[in-house]
């Protein structure tokens, strides 16, 4: 059996209570923010999206603990990549950049390995 150096990562991020209680045309500014979040993450170095899921369809309000609201599950080389994913949530810019997406949006990273199911 080969052992990955790779870290199998799952993002779990909610939405915050300020995100609800934002105005459209801000909510409009953090999609915006989170769209440059999640493409932050596929194009850090070594990093490889398996899939992406939102559950808001059946999830109305904040997301005060699990469940949460959306999911990236992605393998990782590394501890620092993954922080580097987590750190987009601070560094990533809403509307004229007085906010980053932390204020309406959190994430918690999950890192574990792929099970693989034997034969």
């Amino acid at each position: 059996m080969t052992e990955s150096t790779s870290h199998r990562v799952l993002f779990c991020i909610g939405v915050n209570q300020n995100f609800m209680d934002a105005t459209k045309d801000v909510m409009g500014d953090v999609w915006q923010a989170f769209s440059a979040m999640m493409k932050g993450i596929s194009d850090l170095p070594g990093v490889n999206v398996l899939g992406i899921m939102d559950d808001d369809r059946i999830m109305v309000g904040p997301s005060a603990t699990a469940p949460w609201t959306a999911y990236i599950m992605a393998d990782v080389p590394d501890l620092e990549t993954v922080i580097a994913g987590c750190d987009f949530f601070r560094s990533t810019p809403v509307g004229d950049g007085t906010y980053s997406l932390w204020k309406y949006c959190k994430v918690e990273a999950r890192i574990g390995r792929e099970l693989v199911v034997p034969n």
